[in-house]
């Protein structure tokens, strides 16, 4: 048998997948962001052509989904399973866009991490041959999560200035076989962390523990050093969030200080745009990836990055009992190929 696995948690592919093509779909103030021109498709008025916001982020789905399908004239058809999930209960988000398709479906719940879980499973799925192409797509909607997990939008609460500005938008990625300019050669799949922290408006503190752990258990299972990757991009962590991470870094004797980045923390303009401590939810990670990260690897830019997108895993459930707010961290390892 060929051994496949690395260390505690990671798995290095003998034949490491592509990501063959990808799409991004934002509203408007992600457009208004300083990547604004790097997406495929925005809406001005967030809502997609329908009445709730719901259904806007199920659109925002369905749209980025057949836009990565289009780029290489693919039909849905093509594609084996679909690795998909969103912030929504059930996740009616994705059931919702991704229906029309009838793709095979694997609905997922990893909070702001989503991207990476869909990424690992579909590299996976991929690898051990059980199909030659599959779809990972998720998403998130300020409208929708606000709802959800916090306030009506038309409750105008006072945000702290720890709190995340949840991201309108929805990333899908093809994986496959075919060979492009990025690949996947190796994956760390995260494990839940707890700290104890329980303030849902400081998503920053209860995430940074699980992307520490998850970068330290990389390193350490594949036998590198952090200045090895040209950028180790953190999910959502935004500012509050990165300070956290440095020290916790830090104390493991791991400086990530000049080569980290944070999606959450160059999708908005912090200071023109009243972010707060930046963007997060399940569409930053993706639409970042898809419009910004995976163009400087295809270019060579960038020769080996660690997309670790960070997850919040809190339900409107465990925040009205009084529990903790645990985090998940996964690693992805894109390399140009």
């Amino acid at each position: 048998m060929i051994q496949r696995t690395r260390g505690v948690q990671s798995i290095c592919f003998t034949e490491a997948p592509f990501i063959m093509s990808s799409a991004s779909v934002v509203g408007k103030k992600e457009r208004q962001g300083p990547l604004g021109k790097k997406y495929d498709l925005y809406d001005t008025e967030n809502l997609f052509g329908k009445k709730t916001w719901e259904e806007a982020e199920g659109m925002m789905q369905k749209h980025a989904c057949r836009l990565a399908l289009e780029k290489l004239n693919y039909a849905p058809e093509k594609v084996r399973y679909l690795f998909g999930g969103d912030l929504l209960r059930q996740g009616i988000a994705t059931s919702m866009g991704i229906e029309g398709l009838q793709i095979p479906f694997f609905g997922l719940f990893g909070a702001c991490s989503t991207s990476g879980e869909a990424l690992a499973l579909a590299a996976m799925s991929v690898a051990a041959g059980y199909g030659e192409h599959m779809l990972a797509v998720t998403s998130s909607h300020f409208g929708t999560a606000e709802k959800e997990f916090r306030f009506p939008l038309s409750y105008a609460n006072q945000r702290p200035l720890s709190s995340h500005w949840t991201v309108t938008g929805s990333g899908a990625f093809l994986v496959g076989n075919k060979r492009s300019n990025v690949c996947i050669p190796e994956i760390t799949v995260g494990k839940i962390v707890d700290y104890g922290f329980k303030d849902s408006q400081n998503m920053g503190a209860c995430m940074a523990p699980a992307a520490a752990d998850t970068i330290e258990r990389n390193l350490l299972d594949l036998g590198r050093e952090a200045d090895e990757y040209d950028r180790i991009i953190t999910g959502d962590l935004g500012y509050v969030g990165q300070s956290i991470l440095f020290d916790l870094m830090r104390k493991k004797g791991i400086d990530i200080k000049k080569n980290h980045m944070d999606c959450g923390m160059i999708i908005y303009d912090q200071n023109s745009q009243d972010t707060h401590s930046g963007g997060s939810g399940c569409g930053c990670a993706a639409v970042t990836l898809a419009a910004y990260i995976l163009p400087k690897i295809q270019k060579g830019e960038w020769k080996k990055v660690l997309f670790v997108p960070t997850g919040a895993l809190m339900s409107t459930v465990s925040f009205n009992e009084g529990e903790s707010v645990p985090g998940i961290a996964h690693g992805i390892v894109l390399e140009h190929c």
